[in-house]
C-alpha cells in the first residue's frame, strides 16, 4: 500500500467506541452477543452485504453497533477484546478483524442542535468528509464537492473497501414523523451512498422501525430486513434468549420463573427473548419489577391509542384480559404517522416492544408483567371514555 496516499496510524473509528465496548466487557452482568459478528461476516461481500435489524430501545442496539465498529474498524488492533468470545471461534474472526474503514454514523447526533431535521444530510457529509480527509490526506483522494465519487477513489487508490454501521438509522421518522421533505431527502441519500457501490463491503443498520414504505416499495430496497415482526435468522441477536437468562439467574441467585413473568413473552417461532435492559436491572437491583419506565416515558404507547380507528379499543381491551387479537401487518408503511387502520397502530406496538407478534398464526399479545403494567397506565391515563372504568371493572 502506497504510504504517500494512506496514513496507518489514521482510520475513521472514533476511539470512544472502543472505550464503550470495553465498558460492556466489563460489566458484572455480561451475554456474549458477538454471534451477531458471524451472522454479519456471512454477508460482507456477498449480495447479501446490506443488512437492517430493527428492534426496540432497550434492546442493545447502540451495543451491537459499537461491536461491530470496534471488530471491523482498522487503525487498532482489537483482538485482545474478543479474545474467548464467541466471534473468536469462529473461522472467518481474522479474516475480518479491523481490515475495514468503517464509517460510523449515530443518526441521532445529526439532528442538529437545535433540535432539527433541516439540513441533516449536509451534516452528514461534513462529518463523513472530516473523517476521511485525516484518514486520507492526499488532495487527490478527497474531493468536497463528491462523496461517492471520493469513496470510490478511496477503493481504487488505496485498496480499501468502506463498512457502514448506522445507529438509529430511523431517528428523523420517529423525530420528525410531518417532516417529508426532509425524510425523502435522508433516503435519497442513503441510496446514492450504498445501492451498488462498489466499495460498500457491509452496511449494517439498527434501528426501531423498518426501512421506510412509500406505497408497497421501499426506497433501499436493496437491504434484508429482520424486524419484530419477522426477525427470521436475527432472532436470537434481537435481545437475550431463555438459555441465556437462565444462565444467568443462576449464576446471580435470581428466580428464572418470575424473570420469565416480567420480562419474557417475544416468541419467534419456538425462540424466547427477553428485554436484555430489563434483564440486566432487576439482576443489579435485585428485584423484579417494570423497568421499562425508567427509560422511557409511557407516551410512545399512549400517543397511538388515543388514536380513533375501528376496532383499537376492542383490541386493546383483549389484550389487557390476556386475549390474542389477530393484526395485518403488510400495510404498515415503517412511520409514525402513516396510519390508516388499527392494524397499522398495532403493528407500530409490535415493532416499539409493547406488543409480542406471532407470525404463525398473525396474533399479537401483551408479552408480560413488565409491558402490561405500561398499558395500564396508558389506557388508565388515555383519553378513550369509559376505558378506564371497563379496566378497573375487569380488576
Amino acid at each position: 500500500m502506497n504510504d504517500n496516499i494512506v496514513d496507518e496510524r489514521l482510520h475513521l473509528n472514533p476511539p470512544p467506541i472502543l472505550e464503550n465496548f470495553l465498558e460492556t466487557l466489563k460489566s458484572e452482568v455480561f451475554v456474549d452477543k458477538t454471534g451477531l459478528l458471524s451472522f454479519l461476516n456471512k454477508a460482507a461481500g456477498t449480495p447479501s452485504k446490506y443488512v437492517c435489524i430493527s428492534r426496540p430501545h432497550r434492546f442493545g442496539k447502540t451495543w451491537a453497533a459499537n461491536m461491530a465498529t470496534a471488530y471491523y474498524g482498522r487503525g487498532f488492533d482489537a483482538k485482545k477484546l474478543f479474545q474467548g468470545l464467541k466471534i473468536s471461534k469462529d473461522p472467518t474472526f481474522e479474516t475480518h478483524l479491523n481490515k475495514y474503514n468503517v464509517i460510523f454514523l449515530n443518526m441521532q447526533n445529526f439532528l442538529g442542535r437545535p433540535h432539527s431535521a433541516r439540513n441533516m444530510v449536509a451534516r452528514i457529509k461534513r462529518a463523513i468528509f472530516k473523517e476521511l480527509k485525516e484518514a486520507y490526506p492526499a488532495p487527490k483522494l478527497v474531493r468536497r464537492s463528491d462523496l461517492i465519487q471520493t469513496l470510490h477513489n478511496i477503493k481504487k487508490h488505496a485498496g480499501a473497501h468502506f463498512v457502514f454501521i448506522i445507529d438509529e438509522w430511523d431517528c428523523i421518522f420517529r423525530d420528525f414523523k410531518d417532516d417529508i421533505d426532509s425524510q425523502k431527502a435522508y433516503l435519497d441519500f442513503l441510496r446514492l451512498l450504498f445501492k451498488d457501490q462498489s466499495y460498500v463491503h457491509l452496511a449494517y443498520m439498527t434501528g426501531i422501525l423498518p426501512i421506510k414504505k412509500y406505497g408497497t416499495h421501499s426506497a433501499l430496497n436493496m437491504f434484508n430486513e429482520f424486524s419484530m415482526a419477522n426477525p427470521a435468522g436475527a432472532a436470537e441477536f434481537v435481545g437475550f434468549t431463555e438459555l441465556e437468562v437462565r444462565a444467568l439467574c443462576k449464576g446471580f441467585n435470581m428466580d428464572f420463573e418470575m424473570m420469565r413473568e416480567w420480562y419474557d413473552g417475544y416468541v419467534f417461532k419456538e425462540l424466547h427473548v427477553y428485554s436484555p435492559l430489563s434483564v440486566v436491572n432487576a439482576i443489579s437491583m435485585n428485584s423484579f419489577g417494570s423497568h421499562w419506565g425508567r427509560t422511557e416515558t409511557y407516551e410512545a404507547l399512549k400517543m397511538p391509542l388515543n388514536l380513533n380507528f375501528d376496532g383499537l379499543k376492542d383490541a386493546v381491551l383483549s389484550l389487557l384480559a390476556n386475549g390474542h387479537p389477530a393484526i395485518n401487518t403488510a400495510k404498515f408503511q415503517n412511520d409514525m404517522s402513516a396510519f390508516s387502520s388499527a392494524d397499522d397502530v398495532l403493528t407500530l406496538l409490535v415493532h416499539l416492544g409493547y406488543l409480542a407478534f406471532d407470525s404463525t398464526k398473525n396474533e399479537v399479545s401483551i408479552p408480560n408483567n413488565e409491558i402490561r403494567e405500561e398499558f395500564k397506565n396508558s389506557v388508565e391515563d388515555s383519553s378513550w371514555a369509559g376505558v378506564s372504568k371497563l379496566l378497573l371493572a375487569s380488576r
